[in-house]
């Protein structure tokens, strides 16, 4: 796998505007206030969910109360699809970031929208296949890389390896990638003064991609 592949994993482009349609339209719609648990670590099973508006992280915990973030979902986006289909106990926890409109699809209503929508089934497995996929960049990330060089692939990965405007903190960028705040902010700290972002009360503008990808390398 390329980075360039990476850098799109979880776009909305892994779905046509019908596909997403058919998962809005598949379940039952909910609004998620800022801080409400979609789902905790070690749950049975009998959804996953679309995400139609706002952001979610995923995260696992362990016994000491430590944290690791998996992912930050921005709509439209699918999550806890994993344990869904394995149908074993979650194995991480989501939390609303800001009010979020969701759609829960149990068994039953994922079958009526495949029988209205055949190519939904393809599009799932795709969609399998990319977290796959993220999953493996994230443990070599986390495994072989300097910090520097984490932060820049997962702004990469935020903004899909194109300029433009990211949301997230310092806070976020940090758990993501497994260092301190502080260390995060030293970091983005000299990007900055590269010219390679700008920062902003919660969001980060990517004004040089290649740069970052170059350091990603």
């Amino acid at each position: 796998m390329t980075m360039d592949d990476a850098y799109d994993l979880f776009a909305g482009n892994a779905f046509s505007e019908d596909i997403w349609h058919a998962l809005g339209e598949a379940g039952q719609r909910r609004t998620y206030d800022r801080g409400a648990y979609i789902y905790l670590q070690g749950d049975p099973v009998s959804h996953f969910y679309y995400l139609e508006k706002g952001r979610v992280r995923s995260f696992m915990s362990a016994a000491d109360g430590a944290e690791q973030q998996l992912n930050i979902y921005s709509g439209p986006a699918v999550f806890g699809e994993a344990a869904f289909f394995d149908e074993l106990p979650r194995l991480s926890s989501a939390v609303a970031l800001e009010q979020c409109d969701i759609t829960a699809i149990d068994h039953e209503a994922l079958r009526r929208a495949f029988g209205k929508n055949p190519d939904l089934a393809l599009s799932l497995l795709k969609y399998l296949a990319r977290t796959v996929r993220l999953l493996s960049a994230h443990v070599d990330g986390m495994s072989f890389r300097q910090a520097d060089q984490r932060i820049a692939r997962y702004l990469l990965t935020l903004s899909r390896g194109r300029p433009g405007s990211v949301r997230c903190t310092q806070e976020e960028i940090a758990r993501a990638v497994g260092v301190s705040r502080v260390t995060a902010s030293r970091i983005l700290g000299q990007f900055g003064q590269s010219g390679w972002i700008e920062t902003a009360y919660g969001k980060l503008d990517i004004k040089n991609v290649n740069a970052l990808k170059m350091l990603d390398e």
